[in-house]
């Protein structure tokens, strides 16, 4: 489900509710189903700890916040909850975020959660927000709740609020893992498997690299199970060797002659710089490849490579590029083919020296090689647009291009916009991406009009963005 941090900007699917000097939460929500109760919504908030003004008791330092929760459908109002929650204890000056969670039991359909939140202890910093919430019919057939990501879980007992079947789950709503973050702790439901003919029940774990749309095959586990009413399905999944990247996990529910029943996935994002796994040492140079690569152009080559790099990978790039090894250059180049290619590592290598040397022709300038533009960097990595909208000249908007990708590994229709502010060199530089982990910026189109345009709000930064003739950025985009 969507994600919040109060002050309505979105990070992906994480959305944060924040404001300057007023308290902070993290929001989401995760559908769940009870037997004779029936479809249920979790709504689940982490508070940003050193956002909420405490008072000092003995002991340590208290936070008192209130919450105002209403659920409606259209206009009608459906549940409301308001309550006081006051932050354990804090003590000796560690502040440290706390969680709450509230559960609605709601019938199928679609609803608007208002939430509001108000620190206590700190005048005028209560913060607003709204957020669709789906609920599917979970009562019918066999059905996974949604996947939830747990800071920790443990044995339990009805007198937690994180309580449930048997365990406390403390929710997880960040969705980036840094290395330092090794085991991801997973919790999930599944339903009315006693309405299956079959005495066993398939689960199957897939984690996908969203990128390539690759599986990361080691990390598949296929799981057999007794048929139940209710099974809680836990998992502390090792990911010390998952790398940086963007990542899909999904678990589905297969029938005996595995036809899919059910499925719910999880997308995230990992940072784990890993070291390449070969050894430069005992690497066996291949004639074809290094016959492929001049001395003279050997840097430039070896340097090519960072736009489609691990930042571990750069760091060993720009320590070869320095120590002017060429040995060394021509075994990181092959090595790094190996590692990412396998055995098809020379036509690889061909292919992607095709696309350097034409991103060189095409965006390379008088101080940057093709590379290392942005253009070029986006050429690289995500390959050749699907649709270019070229704008060179306008009388109100700076030179622009808009690239429009049907596909980027599982994302679909992703948009990238360059502008060139100088004019000259040919010096586009990326302004705006709806792909996640791209330079997002909502005044792009104050930016782009900056020749005739005064800033806006932070509500409408393009509020002032004059309409002239030909200036068409905002339909093309």
């Amino acid at each position: 489900m969507n994600k919040f941090i109060f002050s309505l900007f979105l990070l992906s699917s994480f959305v944060s509710l924040s404001q300057t000097q007023k308290i902070r939460a993290y929001l989401d929500d995760k559908q769940f189903f009870a037997p004779g109760i029936g479809d249920y919504v979790e709504v689940q908030l982490q508070f940003v700890g050193y956002s909420i003004k405490y008072k000092g008791t003995e002991g340590g330092l208290i936070g008192d916040v209130a919450i105002r929760l209403t659920v409606k459908l259209g206009d009608s109002i459906v549940t409301a909850d308001a309550y006081h929650l006051q932050s354990p204890l804090m003590k000796d000056s560690i502040i440290e975020d706390f969680y709450d969670l509230k559960r609605f039991v709601l019938k199928p359909g679609i609803y608007t959660l208002d939430i509001e939140l108000e620190d206590l202890n700190s005048a005028g910093s209560s913060v607003k927000a709204s957020k669709p919430i789906v609920v599917e019919d979970f009562a019918k057939s066999v059905h996974l709740s949604d996947i939830q990501i747990a800071e920790s879980i443990s044995k339990g007992d009805n007198s937690s609020v994180f309580f449930k079947s048997g365990y406390n789950v403390i929710p997880r709503l960040s969705t980036f893992y840094p290395e330092e973050v090794s085991i991801l702790p997973v919790y999930l439901e599944l339903y009315n498997t006693l309405e299956l003919a079959d005495s066993l029940i398939i689960v199957k774990q897939v984690f996908t690299d969203v990128m390539s749309g690759k599986e990361v095959e080691e990390l598949t586990k296929i799981t057999r199970l007794k048929k139940s009413e209710v099974i809680p399905l836990i998992r502390g999944i090792d990911i010390a060797n998952l790398p940086t990247g963007k990542y899909t996990l999904e678990y589905i529910v297969l029938s005996r002659d595995f036809t899919q029943i059910s499925k719910k996935s999880y997308e995230f994002e990992r940072s784990n710089d890993l070291k390449n796994n070969f050894n430069t040492d005992v690497l066996l140079i291949d004639p074809a490849f290094q016959a492929s690569i001049t001395d003279d152009s050997l840097a430039f080559y070896l340097a090519s490579l960072i736009p489609i790099s691990k930042s571990s990978e750069i760091k060993n790039i720009l320590s070869i590029l320095k120590s002017k090894d060429k040995e060394l250059a021509r075994k990181e180049i092959q090595g790094f083919w190996i590692v990412t290619s396998g055995s098809d590592f020379y036509s690889a290598w061909l292919k992607y020296k095709e696309q350097v040397i034409y991103v060189e022709k095409i965006y390379g300038n008088n101080f940057q090689d093709g590379y290392e533009t942005d253009r070029g960097r986006v050429y690289l990595q995500y390959g050749a647009p699907t649709q270019v909208i070229q704008k060179d000249v306008s009388s109100n908007e700076y030179p622009y291009e808009i690239w429009q990708y049907n596909k980027i590994g599982k994302f679909s229709n992703k948009r990238f916009i360059f502008y060139n502010p100088d004019l000259v060199n040919n010096g586009y530089r990326l302004l705006h991406s709806d792909m996640i982990g791209e330079l997002k910026n909502a005044s792009w189109q104050l930016v782009l009009n900056k020749r005739n345009s005064v800033n806006g709000t932070i509500d409408d930064p393009n509020q002032n963005v004059q309409s002239t003739y030909g200036g068409n950025s905002k339909n093309n985009y």
